[in-house]
């Protein structure tokens, strides 16, 4: 690839560390503050409700991960398409598959609100809610229903919006709705007395409005110019953007399923257990959901290099995409030990965050914080390499490592080892899973590594 064709855009020109924190910071400050938004509703809900709320949010993340996840393949699947075309000096192609992803995310939106709207209370009993729960669980899963579009919004556009250069366009626009989902979320809560409603509706309020900001930002690209005909579906550019974000959604789905199946066994062995079904079921919701938003900050750093990694492997500059491999992995690692560092030592106040509730209550916090994340350090290994796989157009291996974590080891397990040792055996699930999934992923992308690169190097030297 000659220097003119990289020399038009500094991903093929910049230092690898300051690209790094370049794209990484605002994709981390997005996915930081989109899991902020269960969480801030956690922790105002555990205050102003109590553990029973809390438990009602965890029913309904199912159904947002199903919706997290067609936005998430048609956002990511756009994203890697698009690098990949302007690598490749194609800015019309890029274009295309922007205007393609518009549409598909639009059109899938609304038939999800509807559906789920109907069949909401038979959903929430799918995905473990008690009779206790369940009265929380329909206040506000009705609620947060109707802000599905919104929110597919907000996923799949922010995607589209860091290939485009604009990383910090994309974390301002997730600053909107956070922040008016803090501010709204007390008022509702405990001023109007909506209870979990109040949170439900502080949250779409919020996805509104970063919705409302990314759809201004689509107007405003800079790399490429989008046309009315771009917006028509063809089959060639649909079918290659669900190609490269099917493992996004297969991730998603992946979790939905877990959570569903985990939250019912949870509540059958959390019966028989001197916890009982409704703490065993709060206690990890948190556990997950205090997970998941240290696990954004290295998704974000892995998310947020996907245009690095596609656009120089789209213009030939291997080199450059090892370097950043290397240092997004460094990167999240270094995170992930930190993070298992405060959930060793210091669960008990993590927990004290989302509210005070009975000594029984705190126990089992304390033991789902200790054992089920165990081997968060091992996480960073799918995640990157998946997120590399995605990026550089190779999706068959990242849908396979994508899987591998909750599919072939984390559902297996939860059985084997809750049939064993009860409601400690689901936990412990969690450990086992990370560093099977964390071993598989790395002895494949040395297999990948030898097999792809040293090719590709050769084709340079001659």
């Amino acid at each position: 690839m000659s220097s003119a064709v990289t020399a038009t855009n500094p991903l093929g020109t910049e230092k690898i560390r300051k690209l790094t924190i370049q794209y990484a910071v605002p994709s981390v400050v997005s996915l930081v503050v989109n899991s902020l938004y269960n969480m801030v509703d956690q922790i105002f809900i555990g205050q102003g409700v109590g553990y029973l709320g809390n438990a009602a949010t965890n029913v309904i993340m199912p159904m947002t991960l199903i919706v997290m996840a067609v936005a998430m393949m048609f956002g990511s699947g756009a994203s890697a398409f698009m690098s990949l075309q302007l690598g490749k000096k194609n800015p019309e192609g890029a274009a295309r598959g922007v205007g393609n992803m518009v549409t598909l995310s639009m059109g899938s939106s609304i038939p999800f609100l509807v559906l789920f709207e109907i069949f909401l209370k038979p959903l929430c009993e799918l995905f473990g809610a008690t009779g206790d729960v369940l009265p929380y669980a329909l206040d506000y899963g009705r609620i947060i229903t109707i802000g599905f579009p919104a929110f597919v919004i907000c996923v799949g556009f922010g995607n589209v919006i860091r290939a485009d250069g604009r990383p910090k366009e994309s974390m301002i626009g997730m600053l909107i709705g956070c922040i008016t989902n803090i501010i709204l979320d007390p008022i509702f809560i405990f001023i109007c007395g909506w209870e979990v409603q109040g949170a439900a509706w502080a949250t779409i309020i919020g996805q509104l409005l970063n919705a409302i900001y990314y759809v201004f930002c689509m107007f405003h690209f800079e790399t490429i110019k989008i046309k009315k005909k771009d917006f028509i579906l063809k089959k060639d550019v649909s079918g290659k953007i669900l190609s490269l974000g099917t493992a996004s959604f297969f991730t998603q789905i992946a979790g939905t399923v877990v959570i569903a199946i985990q939250n019912n066994l949870l509540v059958k062995y959390g019966a028989t257990s001197k916890y009982g079904s409704d703490i065993a079921l709060a206690a990890l919701g948190i556990t997950m959901k205090t997970s998941q938003l240290i696990t954004s900050i290295a998704m974000g750093i892995a998310t947020g290099v996907q245009p690095i990694f596609g656009y120089n492997y789209g213009s030939g500059q291997y080199d450059r995409v090892k370097k950043t491999f290397k240092v997004t992995m460094v990167s999240c690692t270094a995170i992930m030990l930190v993070a298992l560092f405060m959930f060793q030592v210091f669960p008990e106040a993590i927990i004290n965050i989302f509210g005070q509730e009975s000594e029984l209550y705190m126990e089992f916090a304390v033991k789902c914080f200790r054992i089920y994340l165990l081997a968060c350090f091992m996480i960073p290994c799918g995640m990157v390499i998946g997120i590399f796989f995605q990026a550089i157009g190779k999706s068959v291996p990242s849908m396979a490592l994508s899987l591998s974590r909750q599919i072939v080891f984390l559902i297996p397990a939860m059985f084997l080892l809750g049939s064993i040792f009860g409601i400690d055996g689901i936990l412990w699930s969690g450990p086992v899973s990370d560093a099977l999934s964390g071993i598989v992923s790395i002895v494949a992308v040395v297999a990948y590594w030898k097999k792809i690169f040293r090719k590709s190097e050769m084709k340079i030297n001659e």
